[in-house]
């Protein structure tokens, strides 16, 4: 797993990228679960490894007013691969990283763009919402 951390303020996290491969290492929980997203970032990420058969008790989350001030978005490769351009507070690439099936990147802050590598790619996007449309949800980064 690589935690990509501001070269302007070297304490602010801002993207993770684990590979599927990483979750092999990494995975030493008894109950298969790998925390990937720090507890205190509002967009929470954990890979869980399962057997045949597993179950948990049944539940539902309670409502808690929670305040995030940014979208926070991750990207799951489930078919082909693609680049992630990973960008720090400043809007300079900070990182490049091929994305293959089963990998995923975490954007906490700073920016990201995605470059398709292969035909029929297919990712599942998750975000931190609710959307508020493009005008009010981000900003475009021109310096590519």
């Amino acid at each position: 797993m690589k935690k990509i951390f501001s070269k302007l303020e070297p304490n602010i996290l801002l993207h993770i990228i684990c590979k599927k491969n990483d979750l092999d290492i990494l995975n030493k929980a008894e109950d298969g679960r790998t925390d990937i997203a720090p507890d205190n970032e509002f967009f929470q990420v954990a890979a869980m490894k399962m057997s045949e058969g597993q179950t948990f008790r049944p539940h539902k989350h309670i409502r808690i007013d929670r305040k995030t001030t940014i979208t926070q978005e991750s990207w799951v490769i489930i078919n082909g691969s693609v680049k992630a351009i990973l960008y720090d507070l400043d809007d300079t690439i900070i990182a490049e990283e091929i994305l293959n099936i089963g990998d995923i990147s975490i954007t906490f802050r700073g920016g990201h763009n995605y470059k398709i590598l292969e035909n029929d790619t297919l990712v599942y996007e998750y975000k931190t919402g609710p959307y508020m449309g493009q005008k009010l949800d981000k900003t475009f980064i021109e310096n590519d």
